[in-house]
């Protein structure tokens, strides 16, 4: 259940709230992203997220309820990944903005993850 939360939270994210401005930022077109494998991103993606909320479990601990899930999903999403993509994007010289749309995505579904973990727990 945790690795298929980014599904939903990512079309709303990269749709009707972001979505403009993450294409814009990246350079990506209506017409690429048609040409894209769905099947082969789609599928990845699952897989990624399969071994994200496996970690993401194995951080929280077995003892964890819905408010350490949420606490630790967020830190590990804050701390670890948005942190990381920051160093990053430094040093490829993207964009504040992008930086804020995708990692704001991860904090979210890290976040996400982490409290269903948590519910999952008891």
């Amino acid at each position: 259940m945790a690795a298929i939360a980014g599904f939903p939270i990512g079309m709303l994210w990269y749709g009707p709230l972001f979505g403009k401005a993450w294409m814009a930022e990246t350079g990506v077109t209506t017409e690429r992203a048609k040409q894209a494998n769905m099947v082969k991103i789609y599928g990845t993606t699952l897989l990624l997220n399969l071994v994200v909320a496996t970690s993401l479990a194995m951080f929280i601990g077995p003892a964890a309820d819905l408010q350490n899930g949420l606490f630790a999903g967020f830190m590990a999403g804050f701390t670890f990944v948005a942190m990381a993509f920051g160093v990053s994007y430094l040093f490829e010289f993207r964009s504040f903005r992008l930086w804020a749309i995708n990692a704001g995505y991860q904090v979210v579904v890290f976040t996400v993850m982490g409290a269903i973990l948590g519910i999952w727990h008891k």
